[in-house]
């Protein structure tokens, strides 16, 4: 678990960072596979902050394979390799409960397939 608040990068509109001053953000991860110089892992969102998952990985030093935007550009893909997998949520008119999947798209499939 990562439990380290967010606030806006005084430097920038767009950045954000972990600082005493932001907002709670918590996130959960767990490791599915280990590679030689990357992860791949399963995150939950606990709080919903601005690119939480961006901020929260690159403060620990390990930043999300092809986000230029918190330190770790790439040339294995082209955006960062971030997807999300599964959402849920409860429909704000009918009260029913959704639940959307999408499987990994190519670019990040790409990635596994290039590491023992």
């Amino acid at each position: 678990m990562i439990n380290a608040p967010i606030g806006r990068s005084l430097d920038s509109i767009i950045k954000r960072k972990v600082t005493p001053r932001g907002d709670s953000a918590i996130t959960h991860y767990r490791v599915i596979k280990e590679y030689l110089d990357y992860s791949y892992l399963e995150i939950t969102l606990e709080t919903g902050r601005t690119h939480q998952i961006r901020v929260h990985f690159s403060h620990l030093g390990h930043p999300l394979v092809g986000d230029d935007l918190y330190g770790s550009e790439s040339k294995r893909i082209e955006r960062q390799a971030l997807h999300c997998q599964k959402i849920e949520f409860t429909h704000p008119i009918t009260g029913e409960a959704i639940q959307l999947t999408a499987p990994l798209p190519e670019d990040m499939l790409k990635l596994f397939d290039k590491q023992p």
